[in-house]
């Protein structure tokens, strides 16, 4: 459930368990752990990154406004103050009134129902505020815990890429999900 508003006390930004805000400095250790994780889980491969490298990286994201819909927000538990993971959007047309976005969790963090709340506040933002009418997710086929959070939150299996990304040593799959803005508003 999404208690958030911009009247009152609660911000429109915090939910039962979490809350999004910006990257801040400090922010760099959850992402070099978010990175692990990924790659430990099959969802990202790449070179090795420096302690360094992810402390410019939080310090300059901290530093940069909001670049119109496109932006990335941490998830913080509300019960502890940990970043728990990320959510963020990418691609966003506005002609089209379309978008794409992507969430992780910490490894430890996963099943607690962080990611379903931070999507959700996500969703009502750039479907509410911002006036988009579809959002786009990119799965992994592989990734199941990912495709069933998706259709949990009515998303619809729109197409298959197959054989479409190479990560550790094959090809695989990936899935084009969709979510229109009056299917998000009728659940």
């Amino acid at each position: 459930m999404i208690s958030g508003t911009t009247s009152g006390t609660t911000s429109f930004w915090t939910g039962e368990r979490i809350r999004l805000r910006g990257i801040e400095p400090d922010d760099w250790r959850a992402f070099m752990r978010f990175a692990t994780d990924e790659e430990r889980l099959g969802d990202l491969l790449g070179p090795p990154r420096s302690t360094e490298s992810h402390r410019v990286w939080a310090r300059e994201r901290a530093a940069v406004p909001p670049d119109g819909d496109c932006f990335q927000l941490v998830i913080e538990a509300t019960g502890s103050g940990e970043a728990v993971g990320a959510v963020g959007t990418n691609h966003a047309d506005p002609r089209a009134g379309r978008f794409e976005y992507g969430v992780t969790i910490a490894a430890e963090h996963r099943g607690k129902g962080y990611a379903s709340e931070a999507v959700a506040l996500l969703l009502r933002f750039m479907f509410a505020e911002r006036r988009y009418h579809k959002c786009e997710a990119r799965i992994f086929a592989h990734n199941e815990a990912s495709l069933a959070l998706h259709r949990r939150l009515g998303f619809v299996e729109e197409g298959r890429l197959r054989d479409h990304v190479f990560l550790d040593g094959r090809h695989h799959d990936l899935v084009l999900m969709g979510l229109l803005a009056g299917e998000f508003a009728g659940r």
